[in-house]
Order: C-alpha cells, then sequence, then structure tokens
C-alpha cells in the first residue's frame, strides 16, 4: 500500500500531561512526535488529536497542539478512539481511507484503536518511533499484533518522505528541515 497524502489523516493518541512521567522515553517520543505533526500538517494531512479521560489524565503536551496547529481534542473514555462515537464521526467526516497512529500507550490504546480501524476496512500505519508505553515488552508486544492485525510499521521520517513524494514538493525544504532536528 502506497501512502497518499490525499487519503491519510493522524491520529494523534492520548499525549497527556500526566501520562507522559512514565512513558519510555518520552521526551524523544514528543520530539519525534511533535516532527511528524508538523509535517503533516504542512502536507495538509489532518490530524485529530484525541484524550482519554481529559479530567483526571491532563490536557495533551502542548508541544503536540502546536505541532499539529490546533488547540482542539476529542474526549474519549473508550480505549479504543473508534469506539467513541465523536470519533468515529470525526474519522468518518474526513473520508480519508489511510490512517496514521501515532501517540501512548502503544499496547492499550494505540492497538485496540488500530484493530477497529482495520476491522472497519480502514488501513492502518503507524509510526514506530512516535508511539511508546510504560514498559518496552508491552511496546514490543503491540508492534508484533499490529503488524499480525495488518496495521504497517514505518518511521516518521519515512512517512514524511512517502507523502512527499519528490525533493519538487513545495514542502521539502521545510520538512527536511525538520527531520535534521530528529
Amino acid at each position: 500500500m502506497k501512502l497518499l497524502a490525499s487519503d491519510a489523516m493522524a491520529l494523534a493518541i492520548d499525549y497527556q500531561v500526566r501520562l507522559l512521567p512514565s512513558i519510555l522515553d518520552s521526551d524523544l517520543l514528543l520530539k519525534r512526535s511533535s516532527i511528524l505533526l508538523e509535517g503533516l500538517r504542512l502536507l495538509k494531512v489532518p490530524t485529530l488529536i484525541t484524550q482519554q479521560y481529559t479530567r483526571g489524565l491532563g490536557m495533551s503536551h502542548p508541544s503536540i497542539f502546536q505541532s499539529a496547529g490546533t488547540d482542539d481534542y476529542l474526549e474519549k473514555i473508550t480505549f479504543s478512539c473508534y469506539q467513541s462515537e465523536n470519533i468515529r464521526q470525526a474519522i468518518q467526516d474526513l473520508h480519508r481511507p489511510q490512517i496514521i497512529l501515532c501517540g501512548i500507550e502503544a499496547h492499550i490504546c494505540v492497538l485496540q484503536t488500530a484493530l477497529d480501524l482495520l476491522e472497519a476496512g480502514f488501513s492502518v500505519i503507524f509510526a514506530e518511533d512516535c508511539i511508546s508505553s510504560r514498559h518496552s515488552r508491552d511496546r514490543s508486544a503491540a508492534f508484533e499484533r499490529l503488524i499480525q492485525a495488518g496495521a504497517v510499521p514505518t518511521t516518521a521520517e519515512a512517512l514524511l518522505y512517502e507523502l512527499m513524494v519528490t525533493a519538487e514538493h513545495p514542502a521539502f525544504k521545510k520538512i527536511s528541515g525538520l527531520v535534521k532536528q530528529g
């Protein structure tokens, strides 16, 4: 499956300030995720930011909102984004068959979201360097399960270059500068 900017959207899942301190390599995760989200914004690929039980887990990290270019988020209490009616409707309204996943935690909300999206007929792509968990074994197990279920692994940099297609893309200079930061 080839990624196309016109067919893609992203879900930035639960990068919440009360979760991040316990997440493996959270500083690197935020850095790589910010590069991905800013690159997607430059490529005009829409991103939906989700938050799990905001009252208890807090807001998403400011860098996520800044990189995605929005202050909007979608609230959920279900682990799978697609099980929340408001998020499912927002995804369907975008009419994009390819969904890029990033966020936390790999083995809970990211995995359950991916499984539901695959079952609903979407193509799911996950940026390994933009997804984490508290423990490496949970992250690794989630990645194995995602691949076995049919999701496609990649990295932020590989994904952005695939979406650009050519060095003649208007966003090439900005995106190549971004990825050099990571």
